[in-house]
């Protein structure tokens, strides 16, 4: 006797490679392992359609509106609700006749899938990865009140937990915590010697945004700059569609005489092992961050981290024993950290080696894994009713 085969609808906003984009991969992984028939839909083509398919997911890219600050704006509202209002019956007409048992929702900018979902009877899944506690009341219920429609919300941190149940208290029993599963690089990590003599180098990965922080790190390093201190910044990443402005203001920093030719923009980069390995330094100045992916690589790859006390960060570092924890967005604080850590080795050697063994006990992909397929496997055993019925 054959096993029916599961069908498993995946939506996620984005074809890029930053850091849901890897998990969501994770997640791919552990599911097709499990069993699980695999469509993947994106809005648009790019580089993680062919490692979807490598992980076992068939991609479908198709367009669909995915939710950002501009659409937020009072003469975008009405065209963004209509837009809205169609997707949600497009798609649930193709989770019908793609007889779906379960919908994945990877990110709340896409509530319309949830919709979509009740609209074809399809219990749903929501993995949060951007629940951030930096917006309005108002704000932070519309973003989160959708996950209502979800049978089973997976949240990456307690801090994103929090902010999701503090906007909408009545998520609290659906609202389970699992951390990210972050694989470790290809081949172990050497100790970090730096070279007397050669320049300090930093690293810094992430989105181009001031939510990352990559200002503060730009003004922290000309601090260092000033106090007699010879380093250089690695930064690797592009911006959002709409956010060249800041990637603009960073060149001209970058462009002024003290940090002249101290930092490179290196655009977006993958793999990023290359430029952790070179890293004497590694800096994640998140004014918010729901989890942290890139602390979590760069303990995986030995190296010191310099991290902001925000959310999920402050649950991915431990101040003193795998990172140093500063304040968001004062860059006097994360250089009296950074230049700490350059005046003392014995510090840094601890901190690199206490993560590298920490990221792999509390952030493995196995665990990670595991967990994932219970939750969707629990999720496929119930149905919700129908909102309404004839889509």
């Amino acid at each position: 006797m054959t096993t029916p085969t599961r069908r498993l609808v995946v939506a996620h906003p984005s074809p890029d490679l930053y850091g849901s984009d890897r998990q969501l991969l994770q997640s791919l992984t552990a599911l097709r392992g499990d069993g699980w028939d695999i469509l993947l839909v994106l809005p648009h083509d790019g580089p993680l359609v062919p490692l979807a398919r490598e992980a076992g997911a068939r991609v479908l890219v198709t367009t669909f509106p995915v939710l950002r600050k501009s659409l937020l704006h009072p003469a975008r509202l009405l065209a963004t609700a209509w837009r809205a209002v169609r997707s949600a019956i497009a798609e649930a007409r193709l989770l019908r006749r793609g007889r779906a048992d379960v919908l994945y929702v990877n990110t709340v900018t896409i509530p319309w899938w949830l919709v979509a979902g009740r609209l074809a009877r399809v219990p749903a899944v929501l993995h949060v990865h951007e629940a951030e506690d930096d917006q309005g009341r108002l704000v932070a219920t519309a973003l989160n009140a959708p996950a209502l429609l979800a049978r089973t919300v997976l949240a990456n941190s307690a801090a994103a937990a929090r902010t999701m149940t503090g906007a909408v208290p009545r998520l609290e029993p659906r609202v389970t915590v699992v951390h990210n599963g972050v694989a470790a690089p290809p081949e172990a990590p050497r100790p970090r010697e730096h070279v007397d003599g050669q320049p300090w180098q930093l690293a810094l990965v992430g989105r181009l945004s001031p939510r990352k922080g990559t200002d503060v790190a730009l003004e922290a390093v000309g601090q260092l700059v000033d106090r007699g201190h010879d380093v250089r910044l690695a930064v690797c990443g592009s911006v959002f569609p709409g956010y060249e402005w800041f990637e603009d203001e960073l060149r001209a920093r970058a462009g002024r005489p003290d940090l002249d030719g101290r930092v490179e923009l290196r655009g977006y980069v993958a793999p990023t092992w290359p430029a952790l390995a070179e890293a004497d330094v590694v800096l994640v100045p998140s004014r918010t961050e729901p989890f942290g992916n890139t602390a979590v690589e760069a303990m995986l790859a030995r190296r010191p981290v310099v991290a902001s006390r925000v959310q999920g960060l402050a649950e991915v570092v431990t101040h003193e024993r795998t990172g140093l924890l500063v304040e968001p967005g004062d860059p006097t604080v994360l250089a009296d950290a950074i230049e700490r850590l350059l005046l003392d080795g014995t510090l840094r050697t601890q901190l690199a080696d206490g993560a590298q063994r920490e990221a792999h006990e509390r952030f493995g992909v196995e665990r990670y894994d595991s967990r994932v397929r219970e939750l969707v496997r629990a999720t496929a055993r119930v149905h919700p009713e129908p909102v309404i019925s004839g889509t």
